[in-house]
């Protein structure tokens, strides 16, 4: 049996990438995660014990919508520290003018699940999460 340290990295692919990359610079950054590589081909940011990169999709993709339902990523998640790191990932992404798919609340995943899902500019979901305490191992 083999174990695990998270996940070292995610990588996602975007239509423009001279529309996104300023969108997740600063989200990324706003989550104290700093630059890495930054060219016209490849973003990618660390921190938190994460990475995020995207880069372009094929040309011949450049008009397919995504879909969350399709195989593949269904969605991003950040699992924030606090509840108040919920909000203020929230006020980060009213600040980049994304669409806000649900305002912080409350849900039923686990005890005391806080979350907020909104979408980045090609709709992808980026979600982030404060579960207290150990959450489902509770």
């Amino acid at each position: 049996m083999a174990s695990i340290n998270g996940i070292a990295h995610i990588q996602l692919s975007v239509t423009d990438m001279a529309r996104s990359v300023p969108f997740y610079e600063r989200l990324l950054h706003s989550l104290e995660m700093f630059t890495l590589v930054k060219s016209p081909e490849f973003f990618y940011c660390i921190g938190g014990r994460t990475g995020v990169a995207i880069s372009p999709v094929d040309p011949v993709l450049k008009d397919v919508a995504f879909d969350q339902r399709r195989v593949g990523l269904h969605h991003l998640c950040f699992r924030a520290r606090s509840r108040e790191d919920v909000d203020a990932i929230y006020e980060t992404a009213l600040a980049l003018e994304a669409k806000i798919v649900r305002a912080p609340r409350e849900d039923h995943w686990a005890p005391g699940y806080y979350s907020v899902l909104f979408e980045d500019p090609d709709g992808i979901r980026i979600e982030a999460n404060f579960v207290p305490g150990k959450g489902h191992l509770a």
